[in-house]
């Protein structure tokens, strides 16, 4: 581990103490990476599991100790299913391979991140996308950022020129819940240009921040899933709400974020 990550002062600033997370998710990334390849072979759930665990693991050894070191004081997340609000304080919510189960096929689509959360506001996140190299972070108030490159959301401001993505429910989401993606995802059919539906979430609200897609949304999904991008999206001049256009937290039942232009139209969509 570098020097950086072992000679840390507590008293820093949220712009430094960024930097320093940016290091420790491009080290557990590194690490991600030697095992990516091949496809894992799995019959079970229970060896998927394991599977997956085995991954987690390995960058929690490296982001655990990095992040205590950061801010010895902070509570610590590291559950990626857990979701509502937090207890009072500073927590590191952290998810050690975002998009595991691509990671465990072969696909590209995974990243490393970690969000530090204020008194159930994100002040600052950094999300590492092992594959190209590429870092992504967002400070509240000072902007998102692309390998230091200012990110800004798309123009956009008609729904039917837009591309729109949603993450699937999870394995044991509730009936109701996977059956409201279900037709969430038949009206953008027919209100967006393009629908995009995979797995992970951080990764699509990336590209709401870097202005690649114009809108996303999502029902339940968990603090992990969300709280990286939504602070990347708002420091990228995006909108944040639930699907009804109310104020997100991390208790809402829905997420969506999207472009100034299109944010309007995108939740008379899903209200259908």
């Amino acid at each position: 581990m570098s020097a950086t990550l072992r000679t840390l002062d507590a008293a820093v600033s949220d712009a430094d103490l960024l930097s320093r997370t940016a290091v420790a998710v491009r080290a557990a990334g590194a690490a991600l990476r030697e095992r990516f390849g091949d496809v894992v072979p799995y019959r079970t759930r229970e060896e998927l599991m394991r599977a997956l665990a085995e991954n987690d693991g390995t960058a929690l050894g490296i982001l655990r100790p990095a992040l205590t070191r950061l801010r010895p004081d902070a509570g610590w997340v590291e559950d990626e299913l857990d979701g509502g609000a937090l207890p009072p304080g500073e927590w590191w919510v952290v998810d050690p391979a975002e998009g595991n189960v691509n990671h465990l096929h072969g696909l590209p689509e995974w990243a490393v991140t970690a969000t530090l959360v204020r008194e159930n506001q994100p002040v600052l996140t950094a999300v590492h996308l092992p594959l190209t190299g590429e870092t992504c972070t967002a400070l509240t108030g000072g902007g998102a950022h692309l390998d230091g490159r200012p990110l800004r959301v798309s123009p956009t401001t008609d729904l039917g020129l837009a591309l729109v993505a949603t993450s699937q429910a999870r394995p044991d989401e509730d009936e109701a819940v996977v059956r409201r993606v279900g037709s969430s995802i038949t009206a953008m059919l027919f209100g967006a240009l393009v629908v995009r539906t995979a797995v992970p979430a951080t990764l699509h609200l990336l590209n709401v921040a870097a202005g690649r897609i114009d809108a996303f949304w999502q029902f339940a999904g968990a603090r992990a899933d969300l709280l990286p991008g939504a602070l990347l999206v708002t420091e990228a001049g995006g909108r944040i709400s639930d699907a009804e256009g109310r104020p997100w937290t991390p208790r809402s039942e829905s997420f969506l974020a999207a472009a100034p232009g299109v944010h309007a139209e995108a939740v008379k969509t899903l209200s259908r």
